[in-house]
């Protein structure tokens, strides 16, 4: 597997963000975003099978090796777009392309939703939208997160001997992966503490979300697309169970794309990665 990137910090206005640095200077502007708890990490398989494309894959705020927000901040999914346009701005990007996998597929859907002039392509994996709440679950769901914030100081991260255990335990979580899959991600998202290794994440990440957006709403921003879309669809992937998403999906102009493999299926193996590199390799380059 070639790893060859180059480490880099942005410094934006309200936060420092890390990522890898992927392909040639003059390249095809694309922006990779991972998905929950993961890091830059996640693109390590698929990023290099990918032609003529400058990658910038991202550890998202709170992820990896980025900052975490200040106190009292959070992270909505907003937030990231935010984060997404200001890591744009950096590098003088008017006008990109966003590879996505889950909660960052789900980022790039609100981003290219609402600002349809700044994204040329999307190219997402295992990720559409986000998981919806009706307005008469709204306080219920409120109180659970409120709760869980007032919670979390006495709340601390596990310690992990030896970091095989921790790459065990990130194989059995959530969007199980495979043992290799589990050591790219934990080498970026472990440090050392007293007693053995941690994960560099921020505890919020874990907090339940005060607010979801209603299914009116994720449709909205899906049919708000003008862009054009790829979608990769994984066989035993998180997706697949939505009756609700595989409905919406019929009646878009997608090009989508079922692949054998799990939710991180472009990480897995070299094979899944391979598949889904073919998959992006010609929707990638068009302008």
């Amino acid at each position: 597997m070639s790893m060859d990137f180059e480490e880099v910090r942005l410094s934006l206005p309200h936060i420092e963000l890390a990522a890898h640095l992927y392909g040639p200077e003059d390249g095809v502007p694309v922006l990779a975003l991972h998905g929950w708890l993961d890091n830059a990490a996640s693109f390590a398989r698929l990023a290099p099978k990918l032609e003529g494309l400058r990658i910038v894959a991202l550890d998202f705020a709170g992820h990896g090796h980025s900052e975490h927000r200040c106190a009292g901040a959070g992270y909505a999914l907003w937030d990231y777009a935010f984060d997404v346009l200001q890591v744009a701005e950096q590098f003088g990007w008017e006008r990109f392309s966003i590879l996505g996998h889950s909660m960052g597929a789900i980022t790039a859907v609100l981003l290219a939703g609402a600002m349809p002039e700044r994204i040329a392509r999307l190219a997402l994996i295992d990720g559409l939208v986000p998981y919806t709440g009706e307005a008469e679950q709204a306080p219920e769901k409120l109180g659970e997160a409120l709760r869980a914030r007032q919670a979390l100081t006495d709340k601390r991260k596990p310690v992990y001997a030896e970091m095989a255990r921790a790459v065990e335990a990130r194989m059995k979580g959530v969007g199980a992966v495979s043992r290799e899959a589990a050591e790219l991600l934990a080498q970026r998202g472990l440090m050392p503490v007293p007693g053995g290794y941690t994960w560099r994440t921020d505890s919020r990440l874990t907090l339940p979300s005060p607010l979801r957006l209603s299914w009116a709403h994720a449709q909205a921003f899906v049919r708000a697309l003008q862009c054009p879309v790829s979608l990769v669809l994984a066989e035993q992937g998180m997706m697949g169970t939505q009756s609700a998403v595989r409905s919406l999906l019929q009646d878009l102009p997608f090009e989508v794309h079922r692949l054998p493999g799990g939710h991180h299926l472009h990480l897995d193996d070299e094979t899944g990665a391979q598949l889904v590199a073919d998959c992006f390799n010609p929707f990638l380059r068009l302008p």
